[in-house]
């Protein structure tokens, strides 16, 4: 096994190189080997894994809050692949993606997040990610978050020896990223659940409303599921107050039974 202090480790995020939750992930693994922090300029959420191929990218470095951070004029797939092959100069044996302020659960979350968008981004270059995210009360938090005085103790010790675990190359065949949701009043000793994605975290909402000049525009908002089915990460999180650990892979193909599947494809093109 190699020496704990050659490992080399990237930390990204969606909230902006300014987060709070930044910071914290890397409090949870600065020891742990060569880290370098590298997050997109802006809030980044819901981007899912785009990716900017039609301006250049800048890449400034700068303190936050005493540390030395990157930071990318894109979205977090391009903060990772800036951080990899240009920051860092070569691949990590680590991707972390987060704290992200605000859960991120179901499916739904799992193809929206610029969160888990940077952590796959990461898995299809063959680098294992985590993504974290945290629950919070207050919704106004997940898009404007500086409180660098929130408690992070609970994601900070799970986070740790989570990475320990990928590191040590302990993370079964098939698993390209472990997703991470931790309760907003979660402690150290709070259970941890490994789950299943649900299929839905919002009710979706649109608000239809007039500009000065009376011409429409509208906003794209939802209310969060209250429960979904035992075994899932929604139910674990938002009905147990568990930490939810998801296994998720690269591979999309649906388990499906192909040869149903193939007398369908047969009677509609025959």
């Amino acid at each position: 096994m190699r020496e704990t202090m050659k490992y080399r480790i990237l930390i990204t995020n969606d909230d902006g190189v300014n987060s709070s939750g930044l910071l914290a992930a890397y409090e949870a693994v600065k020891d742990l080997g060569d880290v370098t922090v590298v997050a997109p300029a802006t809030q980044q959420s819901a981007v899912g894994r785009s990716m900017t191929l039609f301006e250049p990218l800048r890449l400034s470095r700068l303190k936050v809050n005493g540390t030395t951070v990157y930071s990318v004029s894109g979205t977090p797939t391009d903060a990772v692949i800036i951080g990899m092959f240009v920051a860092m100069k070569r691949k990590p044996d680590l991707v972390i993606s987060g704290f992200n302020i605000g859960e991120n659960l179901s499916t739904e979350a799992a193809t929206t997040s610029g969160t888990i968008g940077a952590a796959l981004e990461a898995a299809g270059q063959g680098v294992p990610a985590i993504a974290v995210s945290i629950r919070v009360e207050d919704e106004g938090d997940k898009f404007a978050d500086t409180n660098y005085k929130r408690d992070y103790g609970a994601a900070i010790n799970i986070v740790r020896k989570l990475a320990k675990c990928v590191l040590d190359g302990k993370l079964p065949k098939g698993v390209d990223v472990l997703n991470v949701n931790i309760p907003s009043n979660a402690l150290p000793g709070t259970k941890v659940v490994v789950t299943r994605l649900a299929r839905k975290m919002y009710h979706t909402r649109v608000h239809s409303r007039r500009d000065p000049r009376g011409r429409p525009y509208y906003w794209i908002d939802g209310t969060l599921v209250e429960d979904a089915d035992e075994g899932t990460d929604l139910h674990a999180v938002m009905k147990k107050n568990q930490i939810s650990v998801t296994p998720l892979s690269m591979d999309m193909t649906a388990a499906v039974d192909y040869e149903k599947l193939e007398e369908l494809m047969a009677k509609a093109f025959k």
